[in-house]
């Protein structure tokens, strides 16, 4: 993967992974994926989001 931010928005997530803002948000919230709220907004860290990629690729082929 190949992002360059340090920091992940929520619409950097939707982008990256063709979903709504719904799913990616449900994910946050649920804690399934780890992530910080700035206010209003959710920010995910590059590191963490790789992270959670790398473990739902895992339980999918496991």
């Amino acid at each position: 993967m190949e992002i360059q931010k340090e920091w992940l928005s929520v619409n950097d997530i939707c982008e990256y992974m063709g979903v709504s803002a719904f799913v990616v948000t449900s994910q946050l919230r649920a804690g399934g994926l780890p992530g910080v709220k700035f206010g209003r907004e959710w920010r995910v860290a590059r590191q963490d989001f790789e992270d959670w990629i790398n473990e739902q690729r895992g339980r999918r082929s496991g």
